[in-house]
């Protein structure tokens, strides 16, 4: 308190001594009004004084140096932007840099996390001669992005231009969430782009693949959930129409391994569109206008007889469809198919099990092509069961499905309704509902279904009778 009463005891003392003083200046002086505002300085003087602090603070300390992001920019290690110098050495050099970079723990066990780094491509073009793969297995939470790879003409035709790979690794997984992003990766018709083997969570974002030789522009072989996004492949740069469609090779997905994603994504030129050889993977919202059905091509291939689990959904099949083999579990549900696109069922060892083929739209050229079609050269469909095909609206085409329903009008004691021009499976029906509609006012006859052969269905009376008979079959 003591402290405090001095502390503001010395600018009132000041005040006043100062105002003496200005008095005495002033004192021969004949002009009031001056003295007056002489006076009002020295108080306003006062006040500014009085609220000064007691101390005069320290300057600030410094904020202490944080380290900048960790982005590695080829063009630093001597990679060229215009494409003319062979630039997979400097690639290399920077992925090692980012590989060996300080770790922030670890991800699944063995894999490094990198802390977000990113190798930035800086808007460059970068002429690469061989696949760019990290040092090692044992990474992740690593991004590349931002600029074109294109194929030296010496990129041998059996690699990926990058390559998420380590045959010498005994790691259940070798990488983990490396993501690749606004890419151009231009093949050159050479070998691939993109190889991801055995890694987790892998994501290929806004990517646009071309040129890639007579292999797969993506291969995702074991591993688990890598995550195609809004990208675009296609092994030559068209838009449909292509004179030289019939000569597309190659596969634009190859998905041979378990719970992947390609969604948004659009496949305008290839053999094969996406082949699928893994399980419980989902495909949504694909557009494929590669090679036509009509030519040789196919949109989607699964190729995993008696395990398939997949699901396509609210995707595109234009002017190329679908092939399943054996298909177990396997949900075409909210797809488009255009220009006679069709779904075929293969049968490699006569099994379709938990089939569901529903709310698709297909739209053709009024040339009787059947919207789903059996293949069963190999051997016929035997093991059926839980299969739905219905809901499907359908212009152009030949409707099939697994339930219909059908009615007939008559006179007599036998009424037959024929549903081969519907039912997908010959000669199979499993369930039959019927209502039999007698005209005669005074009519009561006894009525059975007595015959169930060759999808036809047979109902006969006691006695002739004139009736319509409403018959629904379920296979």
């Amino acid at each position: 308190m003591e402290t405090r009463k001095t502390q503001m005891a010395v600018p009132v003392l000041l005040a006043i001594m100062t105002l003496i003083v200005s008095q005495v200046a002033f004192a021969g002086k004949d002009s009031l009004h001056e003295r007056h505002m002489a006076e009002l300085q020295v108080v306003k003087a006062s006040l500014v004084r009085r609220n000064l602090p007691g101390f005069v603070s320290p300057p600030p300390t410094p904020p202490q140096a944080v380290p900048g992001p960790r982005v590695y920019q080829v063009i630093s290690y001597g990679a060229d932007p215009t494409g003319k110098a062979d630039s997979t050495n400097a690639i290399l050099k920077a992925m090692e840099d980012a590989f060996d970079g300080p770790d922030h723990g670890v991800l699944m066990e063995g894999i490094n996390d990198l802390g977000g780094a990113r190798i930035d491509l800086q808007g460059g073009s970068y002429l690469i001669s061989r696949p760019l793969r990290f040092p090692s297995a044992g990474a992740g939470n690593l991004l590349i992005s931002g600029g074109t790879l294109r194929a030296s003409d010496d990129f041998p035709v059996d690699k990926y231009l990058i390559e998420l790979n380590d045959e010498s690794s005994k790691l259940q997984y070798i990488f983990e969430y490396i993501t690749l992003r606004d890419l151009l990766i231009d093949c050159n018709y050479r070998g691939g782009a993109i190889a991801v083997i055995n890694s987790l969570r892998t994501s290929i974002d806004n990517c646009y693949i071309t040129r890639f030789g007579d292999t797969n522009g993506i291969l995702v072989q074991k591993g688990h959930e890598t995550y195609i996004r809004n990208s675009f492949l296609g092994q030559h740069i068209t838009a449909g129409g292509d004179k030289g469609e019939r000569n597309f090779s190659g596969t634009a997905v190859n998905l041979v391994g378990n719970d992947n994603a390609i969604t948004d994504t659009v496949i305008f030129s290839a053999a094969i569109g996406v082949m699928i050889s893994g399980q419980a993977n989902l495909l949504s919202g694909v557009h494929c206008y590669n090679k036509a059905t009509g030519f040789g091509g196919t949109g989607i291939y699964l190729k995993l007889p008696g395990l398939t689990q997949n699901r396509i959904v609210n995707s595109y099949l234009d002017y190329t469809g679908i092939v399943a083999e054996d298909p177990v579990q396997l949900q075409i549900s909210g797809t488009f198919f255009l220009g006679d696109a069709f779904i075929l069922l293969k049968s490699i060892n006569g099994v379709v099990r938990g089939v569901n083929i529903v709310d698709n739209m297909f739209s053709g050229s009024d040339n009787g092509v059947q919207i789903v079609q059996l293949d069963q050269t190999n051997k016929a469909f035997e093991n059926v069961d839980q299969v739905v095909v219905d809901r499907n609206n359908v212009n152009g085409m030949a409707t099939r499905s697994t339930v219909a329903k059908a009615s007939v009008d008559g006179n007599g004691t036998s009424w037959t309704v024929d549903f081969n021009q519907v039912l997908l499976f010959p000669n199979l029906i499993k369930h039959v509902q019927y209502t039999l509609v007698a005209r005669d006012g005074g009519a009561f006859p006894i009525h059975a279904v007595r015959n169930v052969s060759d999808n036809r269905v047979v109902v006969q009376t006691n006695a002739p009778v004139t009736a319509q008979v409403y018959v629904t079959v379920d296979q």
